[in-house]
């Protein structure tokens, strides 16, 4: 696929070539200065090379994985720290000209004799010469592995030499290793490709490993190259992909202004630093693979003082340990593999916040399979669809825990207001999405409250949830209907993620919808009452919809702006998030409502049980992978067939709701839902009932929503529509006696006018039952 891409736009470029090689694990050793807004150390990456890649026998596939002479996918080459050394000038494409120097006033030099870097620092150059690294002037047939990388300070970067880690010689006796131990190079890689393929139930040998490799000593550095938005690596003589170390370590610093992390301080004016969830994800905090395809697992060594609590994604409670005087280790890890846009870390003066009580905060249900139905049970038995980890879905311990451990998290000053809401709402909200969707994919949370500038009121990652300090006051339905909500993307977003970004509302209309259902079961409220709370939402978040769709660019509410493009990327593996760097999109909810909407048809139509049945069933088949839109929707339909008699399919799915723009039309029934659930409302001004009407044509609906729409006019006086209600009783008859007895009810002048005049001109028309229970109602 071509790609052309404009960075000075509002697209973000993906530029990881991933085609190529894919980051397996990383191994992150982090020091946290709070001080000077500054996170430094190393992170070291292990990777493997997809099936075509390691081929590389076919002439075409090596064409595929050369270095891109020409610019990755008609991506135009990064700003670079690097020039030609002085001589360079002499250089052409043909003779693969390797020398680089520093890019830099007053710089000088500091290649080896191979063109490699050495230590020192060479952030001050980094973009500041355009376009002054022509992949082409550097060496046409040498491969480069392309990694996002955007406002870091690269020192180094350096293969790792894995072979000298002691006990390795246990991954060296199979008859692969034993060939390749003739070229070291082969060899070393040949070691990762067997760590990183380790079975899922060598997962505790599988990190120890990880852990020793990374700490081995380097056999020899790099070439780099830091763009405005990727780090670009290449080893002098390397062709393909399959050749190139698949461990490398890169030395880095993050910067006070990258806007991965957010250094601010909390509610107690105490330093902290957390990642915010900003649109260019984790790129600013290391340097990674930013496709969701890269679905990797990490680990993480993270030094602070002592006064400081490090929270992470992580399956493990971190146990701190002192590496020196005043300073604390911490250390998690993650066996799931996931994107690494979704790693999180905080750092702060956190305290725990924890139950006066005793009560166990793990729920077990201990008769799994009464629990359980035979169809469950049954799922459980099956083969999962992902890339092998130890995975919940297939431990009938994880299968059968109600409630996972938790920790609530917050400053000192809100400790109280925590205990008193937030901490006694998570166990019945777990519960709640546990009874709905089974297995909690993630084996423990922790709940912060971060400072007062989070722009969201909370924020999921795995293991960890963020939340606004603005959820904690006026009560528990704000707070608990947001933790449902975040709760909800431990299952969508989170083990199910997009494999294109573009399709936000996989993520957050699954959450927004699931939101309700959750919330409605952690109050425990009877299905009236529940669907009652529903509908109205449903008519709160259409307003909110239908507003945002008013005053937005068109292009900004297609659920699914690349259309048959989705999923795709270029040849590399670089892609574009389209309209992710928007300033405006960030804060808009189309995503979110008209995904929705989306899936309460879907509901509607098929029934809450049968839904919510296949609901489970999907995230039975398809958690720990990436999906697109018709993955869902294909498997929908197939386990739902009664959908099909509404006339759905996949094709007018997409054209009326993910490739469109604006508002799907309304049905008659929806209509009538919508109007009787406004008819609640105690108020309604003049302005909202006149862009109701103009937006769904109310005057020129059937008569069950005309009925509604006269209703609306007589409770909220709205004197633009009396005219309908004149025309409604006189053409409507059957359906107007009801009306009648509003417009005298209301005790207004004006409405009873309304109401002799029409019986007045209609009377002699009327049949005689109905004109004597309406001059009852007059006189």
């Amino acid at each position: 696929m071509k790609m052309e891409l404009d960075i000075t736009k509002d697209d973000l470029p993906l530029m990881a070539n991933t085609s190529h090689m894919l980051v397996r694990h990383y191994v992150l050793d982090l020091n946290v200065d709070l001080k000077s807004h500054v996170i430094d150390g190393t992170i070291v990456l292990f990777f493997d090379t997809d099936s075509s890649c390691r081929k590389g026998d076919s002439e075409q596939v090596e064409e595929a994985c050369h270095s891109q002479s020409d610019g990755t996918c008609c991506i135009q080459a990064p700003e670079a720290c690097y020039v030609p050394v002085p001589n360079a000038s002499a250089c052409s494409t043909k003779s693969g000209c390797n020398d680089f120097a520093v890019c830099g006033k007053g710089e000088n030099d500091t290649s080896d004799k191979n063109g490699s870097h050495g230590n020192k620092e060479l952030a001050s150059g980094i973009s500041s010469s355009k376009n002054c690294c022509d992949i082409e002037i550097h060496g046409s047939e040498d491969f480069l592995l392309v990694l996002d990388c955007c406002d870091l300070s690269v020192l180094k970067v350096e293969e790792v030499d894995v072979a000298v880690v002691p006990g390795i010689d246990k991954f060296t006796s199979s008859a692969k290793l034993m060939d390749a131990s003739k070229d070291p190079r082969d060899l070393r890689n040949q070691i990762v490709h067997e760590l990183v393929t380790l079975p899922a139930d060598h997962w505790k040998e599988q990190l120890q490993f990880y852990r020793l490799c990374s700490q081995a000593p380097a056999c020899g550095e790099l070439l780099f190259v830091t763009g405005t938005w990727s780090l670009e690596i290449r080893k002098a003589g390397v062709q393909l992909p399959k050749d190139f170390p698949h461990a490398i370590r890169i030395y880095y610093k993050t910067k006070p202004e990258g806007k991965s992390l957010s250094w601010t301080t909390d509610q107690c004016d105490r330093p902290c630093v957390y990642t915010a969830g900003s649109p260019i994800n984790n790129r600013a905090l290391f340097p990674c693979q930013e496709p969701p395809v890269a679905m990797s697992t990490w680990q993480a060594t993270v030094r602070a003082d002592a006064c400081f609590v490090v929270l992470m994604s992580g399956e493990n409670v971190a146990e701190p340990t002192e590496s020196e005087e005043g300073v604390l280790n911490w250390f998690y890890y993650v066996t799931m593999p996931m994107p690494a846009s979704t790693f999180t870390i905080a750092a702060g003066c956190w305290a725990e916040v924890k139950r006066k009580t005793c009560a166990t905060d793990v729920q077990r249900n201990d008769g799994l399979f009464p629990l359980l139905s035979k169809a469950d049970v049954r799922l459980l038995e099956q083969t999962c669809g992902h890339l092998p980890y130890p995975c919940r879905f297939q431990d009938p311990a994880a299968t059968s825990q109600v409630v996972i451990p938790h920790r609530v998290f917050a400053p000192q000053c809100l400790k109280k207001s925590c205990e008193e809401v937030l901490l006694q709402l998570i166990p019945q909200c777990l519960s709640a999405a546990y009874d709905l969707l089974g297995t909690h994919p993630f084996p423990r949370l922790d709940v912060l409250i971060v400072p007062p500038n989070f722009s969201s009121l909370g924020m999921a990652s795995p293991h960890i949830i963020f939340m606004s300090q603005s959820t904690l006051s006026g009560g528990s339905h704000l707070c608990g209907t947001r933790l449902c909500h975040e709760i909800a993307h431990a299952w969508f977003g989170l083990a199910i993620g997009a494999r294109d970004w573009t399709e936000e509302w996989l993520s957050e209309g699954f959450a927004t919808h699931l939101e309700d259902a959750f919330w409605s079961a952690a109050q425990q409220l009877s299905s009236d009452e529940a669907k009652e709370q529903q509908d109205l939402k449903a008519v709160l978040r259409w307003q909110r919809l239908r507003d945002e769709v008013q005053n937005s660019e068109g292009d900004l509410q297609v659920l699914r702006p690349k259309k048959e493009n989705t999923g795709k990327a270029s040849e590399s593996g670089a892609a574009v998030i389209k309209h992710g760097l928007n300033a405006e999109k960030v804060f808009m909810q189309v995503h979110y409502l008209k995904g929705y909407f989306l899936l309460r048809s879907f509901a509607g139509k098929a029934g809450e049980a049968a839904y919510f049945a296949f609901l489970k069933k999907f995230v039975r088949a398809f958690h720990g992978q990436l999906i697109l839109s018709q993955d869902f929707l294909h498997l929908l339909l197939s386990d739902i067939p009664q959908l099909k008699r509404y006339g759905l399919s996949v094709e007018n799915i997409f054209q009326k709701w993910l490739d469109c723009t604006g508002i799907p039309k309304l049905s008659p029934d929806q209509l009538v839902l919508l109007l009787e659930c406004l008819l609640e409302k105690k108020t309604l001004c003049s302005k909202t009932l006149e862009c109701l009407q103009k937006t769904y044509h109310l005057r020129e609906q059937d008569a069950e929503v005309r009925h509604r729409w006269c209703e609306l006019v007589i409770k909220h006086k709205y004197t633009a529509g009396y005219v309908d209600i004149e025309k409604f009783l006189k053409e409507d008859q059957a359906m107007g006696v009801y009306l009648y007895g509003e417009l005298m009810v209301n005790e207004d002048a004006k409405q009873q006018e309304i109401a002799r005049k029409s019986f007045a001109t209609t009377r002699d028309q009327m049949d005689a039952s109905s004109a004597k229970v309406v001059a009852e109602m007059l006189f």
